[in-house]
């Protein structure tokens, strides 16, 4: 009986039996005859069908892992074998009861899809570019961390250290939904390594989250509203750094949106990797129109310095993260900045969840002009 009902209390997370009628949904257009007519098509029911499958692999492991708590909880008060097994199997438990509440705040139509990641320098100097390299860092473990696909498609290095700024792709379930929640300014507060006297330095760097669409999402862009300019990677080197002039800016003149691509082997494939961001980003700037009028929207556009932050980081006089919107913070700031920030993204799913509509972060700016 405990068993039974411990799983029914989980199975909202999971919700195994909608996603067993999905997945019965994906076979059965797998094996239509004509399927693979259509390849583009075919390779995203694929990817449904595996995100279905694994989906309902963990429900099932989690069912079992309850029972056997359930088992082994009769008979922990009198066997200590049976009690460090039991605190194994919770253990095991509690990150995926975590995940799990997680994904189930994650309903947008956009929240499975992959993400596209900017970060941009803001006010700050040499230890703002710093600044945005540490956060590149952080991002890219974040994603290492839950088994995504990261590929850095374009880099502008600072001057003496760090990145003037950064757009790399992560691919992985959830990997927009997730990222979502950190788009806006991050704020740093150190002693800066960059100057003699090791003064108090606070750096500034923005972040910003594209969902990356789908071949099959119609996006119109007419090529006469298309400056292409092609020029030389300015990467500092090395076997993943062009030395031709095969590196890519698109400027999408009605909107004023840049994209840029340098790390592709040729010409014609950064052009067509940065037409994909584009088309990503204009997706993305019409659903925003959707979700508030342009003058809505221009009000909650600050810069990318003090008073507009989402977070901040402190590192000197003492040593505290603490998120601005949810006020969730913690004191060990170098596991923060090594990747482990999900308890801040949940924490914002769930105010936002709460206030029953998206809660837009204090800063939703374009990066400003080079």
């Amino acid at each position: 009986m405990t068993s039974r009902l411990a799983w029914r209390s989980c199975g909202g997370f999971f919700d195994p039996q909608r996603k067993a009628s999905d997945l019965q949904k994906s076979e059965e257009e797998i094996g239509k005859p004509d399927f693979w007519n259509d390849q583009d098509r075919a390779q995203k029911v694929l990817k449904q069908r595996s995100r279905l499958q694994s989906a309902i692999d963990k429900a099932e492991q989690f069912q079992r892992d309850v029972e056997d708590a359930a088992v082994l909880l009769e008979f922990a008060a009198q066997d200590d074998s049976s009690l460090n097994e039991l605190q194994t199997v919770i253990q095991r438990l509690e990150p995926e009861v975590e995940e799990a509440e997680t994904e189930m705040l994650l309903s947008g139509p956009n929240d499975a899809r992959d993400a596209i990641v900017t970060i941009t320098a803001g006010a700050g100097g040499t230890d703002a570019q710093d600044w945005a390299g540490i956060l590149r860092r952080m991002y890219l473990r974040w994603a290492e961390r839950h088994g995504f696909k990261t590929e850095i498609v374009d880099e502008q290095p600072g001057k003496e250290a760090g990145i003037k700024g950064t757009t790399f792709t992560v691919a992985g379930d959830y990997a927009y939904g997730l990222l979502s929640a950190e788009a806006g300014v991050h704020r740093l507060v150190r002693l800066s390594p960059f100057n003699a006297g090791s003064s108090r330095e606070t750096s500034f760097a923005s972040l910003f989250v594209y969902p990356e669409i789908e071949e099959d999402v119609e996006i119109e862009v007419n090529e006469k509203d298309l400056r292409v300019d092609t020029y030389r990677s300015s990467g500092a080197g090395g076997q993943h750094v062009n030395v031709t002039d095969s590196a890519v800016r698109i400027t999408h003149l009605p909107s004023g949106i840049v994209v840029t691509c340098q790390n592709q082997r040729s010409q014609h494939q950064n052009r067509e990797v940065a037409m994909h961001i584009l088309k990503s980003r204009l997706y993305e700037l019409e659903l925003e129109k959707k979700r508030a009028e342009t003058a809505q929207l221009e009000e909650t556009k600050r810069d990318i310095s003090f008073g507009s932050q989402i977070r901040n980081y402190v590192l000197h006089p003492y040593r505290l993260a603490k998120d601005v919107r949810t006020r969730h913070e913690t004191s060990d700031v170098d596991a923060v900045l090594d990747g482990d920030i999900d308890e801040f993204i949940k924490q914002y799913l769930v105010l936002k969840s709460k206030a029953g509509r998206e809660v837009a972060p204090p800063d939703t700016a374009q990066p400003p002009a080079e």
